[in-house]
Protein backbone atom coordinates (compact mmCIF):
# COMPACT_ATOMS: atom_id res chain seq x y z
CA UNK A 1 0.00 0.00 0.00
CA UNK A 2 1.33 3.57 -0.68
CA UNK A 3 0.10 6.98 0.99
CA UNK A 4 1.99 9.57 -0.37
CA UNK A 5 1.36 13.20 -1.27
CA UNK A 6 3.04 15.25 -3.39
CA UNK A 7 1.79 19.18 -3.28
CA UNK A 8 3.14 22.66 -4.50
CA UNK A 9 1.15 25.34 -3.22
CA UNK A 10 1.56 28.62 -0.93
CA UNK A 11 1.48 29.33 2.29
CA UNK A 12 -1.86 31.12 3.22
CA UNK A 13 -0.40 32.46 7.21
CA UNK A 14 3.23 32.07 8.70
CA UNK A 15 4.01 28.41 10.26
CA UNK A 16 3.13 27.99 13.91
CA UNK A 17 6.03 26.67 15.63
CA UNK A 18 5.41 25.00 18.80
CA UNK A 19 7.13 21.94 21.19
CA UNK A 20 6.34 18.97 22.40
CA UNK A 21 6.63 18.38 26.62
CA UNK A 22 9.67 16.37 25.77
CA UNK A 23 10.84 19.31 23.32
CA UNK A 24 9.88 18.12 19.87
CA UNK A 25 9.38 20.80 17.85
CA UNK A 26 6.01 20.77 15.51
CA UNK A 27 5.13 23.53 13.16
CA UNK A 28 1.57 23.45 11.64
CA UNK A 29 0.66 25.83 8.57
CA UNK A 30 -1.63 25.56 5.76
CA UNK A 31 -1.03 25.98 2.24
CA UNK A 32 -3.43 26.91 -1.33
CA UNK A 33 -3.10 24.73 -4.19
CA UNK A 34 -4.78 25.74 -7.52
CA UNK A 35 -6.91 22.36 -8.84
CA UNK A 36 -5.11 21.60 -12.29
CA UNK A 37 -9.03 21.92 -13.95
CA UNK A 38 -11.49 24.90 -13.84
CA UNK A 39 -14.87 24.41 -13.22
CA UNK A 40 -17.93 24.86 -15.22
CA UNK A 41 -18.01 28.36 -14.96
CA UNK A 42 -14.42 28.54 -15.93
CA UNK A 43 -12.82 29.20 -12.59
CA UNK A 44 -10.17 27.78 -10.93
CA UNK A 45 -10.91 26.48 -7.52
CA UNK A 46 -8.33 26.06 -4.81
CA UNK A 47 -8.01 23.69 -1.89
CA UNK A 48 -6.74 24.57 1.47
CA UNK A 49 -4.76 22.02 3.07
CA UNK A 50 -3.02 21.41 6.49
CA UNK A 51 0.39 20.88 7.04
CA UNK A 52 2.27 19.22 10.47
CA UNK A 53 5.64 19.16 9.79
CA UNK A 54 8.18 17.91 12.93
CA UNK A 55 11.53 18.58 14.29
CA UNK A 56 13.88 20.15 11.49
CA UNK A 57 11.43 20.70 9.07
CA UNK A 58 9.27 21.95 11.55
CA UNK A 59 12.55 25.12 12.32
CA UNK A 60 12.97 25.08 8.58
CA UNK A 61 9.30 26.28 8.08
CA UNK A 62 8.45 28.18 10.92
CA UNK A 63 12.23 30.43 10.17
CA UNK A 64 11.74 30.31 6.46
CA UNK A 65 8.41 30.07 5.03
CA UNK A 66 5.88 33.13 5.05
CA UNK A 67 3.02 33.89 4.20
CA UNK A 68 2.75 34.06 0.02
CA UNK A 69 5.98 31.72 -0.04
CA UNK A 70 5.82 29.25 -2.59
CA UNK A 71 6.78 26.04 -0.77
CA UNK A 72 6.59 21.51 -2.01
CA UNK A 73 5.61 19.71 0.85
CA UNK A 74 6.21 16.05 -0.02
CA UNK A 75 4.50 13.25 2.87
CA UNK A 76 1.75 11.36 3.81
CA UNK A 77 -2.51 12.01 4.26
CA UNK A 78 -3.02 11.67 8.66
CA UNK A 79 -7.23 11.64 9.26
CA UNK A 80 -7.14 12.03 12.88
CA UNK A 81 -10.43 11.70 15.22
CA UNK A 82 -11.14 13.30 18.72
CA UNK A 83 -13.85 13.83 20.66
CA UNK A 84 -15.12 17.00 22.11
CA UNK A 85 -15.66 17.89 25.77
CA UNK A 86 -19.35 17.73 24.86
CA UNK A 87 -18.70 14.26 23.21
CA UNK A 88 -19.04 15.19 19.69
CA UNK A 89 -16.59 13.31 17.47
CA UNK A 90 -14.41 15.08 15.13
CA UNK A 91 -12.10 14.27 12.57
CA UNK A 92 -9.51 16.20 10.30
CA UNK A 93 -7.28 15.42 7.76
CA UNK A 94 -3.72 16.52 7.10
CA UNK A 95 -0.54 15.86 5.28
CA UNK A 96 2.21 15.21 7.62
CA UNK A 97 5.39 16.43 6.25
CA UNK A 98 8.17 13.95 5.22
CA UNK A 99 9.83 17.06 3.10
CA UNK A 100 9.42 21.13 2.83
CA UNK A 101 11.15 22.98 -0.07
CA UNK A 102 10.66 26.16 -0.55
CA UNK A 103 10.40 26.73 -4.19
CA UNK A 104 10.60 30.74 -4.67
CA UNK A 105 13.29 33.11 -2.50
CA UNK A 106 12.44 35.14 0.09
CA UNK A 107 10.95 38.15 -0.07
CA UNK A 108 14.21 40.00 1.61
CA UNK A 109 17.51 39.77 1.29
CA UNK A 110 17.60 39.25 5.28
CA UNK A 111 15.10 36.41 5.32
CA UNK A 112 17.47 33.79 3.59
CA UNK A 113 19.48 31.13 5.88
CA UNK A 114 22.79 31.54 6.29
CA UNK A 115 24.98 29.24 4.11
CA UNK A 116 25.46 26.39 6.60
CA UNK A 117 21.68 25.95 7.40
CA UNK A 118 20.45 26.37 3.38
CA UNK A 119 18.70 23.15 3.51
CA UNK A 120 14.98 21.54 3.21
CA UNK A 121 13.75 19.85 5.49
CA UNK A 122 13.59 16.07 4.90
CA UNK A 123 13.40 12.76 6.93
CA UNK A 124 11.18 9.96 7.79
CA UNK A 125 9.14 7.89 10.20
CA UNK A 126 7.56 11.29 11.77
CA UNK A 127 5.36 11.07 14.95
CA UNK A 128 1.66 11.51 14.64
CA UNK A 129 0.17 14.93 14.92
CA UNK A 130 -0.38 14.18 18.65
CA UNK A 131 3.15 13.54 19.44
CA UNK A 132 2.51 9.71 19.79
CA UNK A 133 4.74 7.07 17.40
CA UNK A 134 8.01 5.85 16.46
CA UNK A 135 10.93 8.45 15.70
CA UNK A 136 12.25 8.16 12.86
CA UNK A 137 16.25 8.90 11.59
CA UNK A 138 16.48 11.84 9.50
CA UNK A 139 17.89 11.94 6.37
CA UNK A 140 20.80 14.79 4.35
CA UNK A 141 18.72 17.73 3.36
CA UNK A 142 19.43 19.99 0.31
CA UNK A 143 18.76 23.24 0.09
CA UNK A 144 15.78 24.98 -0.93
CA UNK A 145 17.49 27.16 -3.64
CA UNK A 146 19.54 24.76 -5.29
CA UNK A 147 19.14 26.40 -8.59
CA UNK A 148 21.17 29.22 -7.31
Amino acid sequence: MLNRIVLIGRVTADPELRYTGSGIPVANFRIAVDRSFASSSGERQTDFINIVAWRQRAEFSANYLTKGRLVAVDGRLQIREWTTQEGQRRQTAEVVADEVRGLDRPREEGARPPAEEEQSAKGEGEQSATGEGEVGEESEATTPWDDE
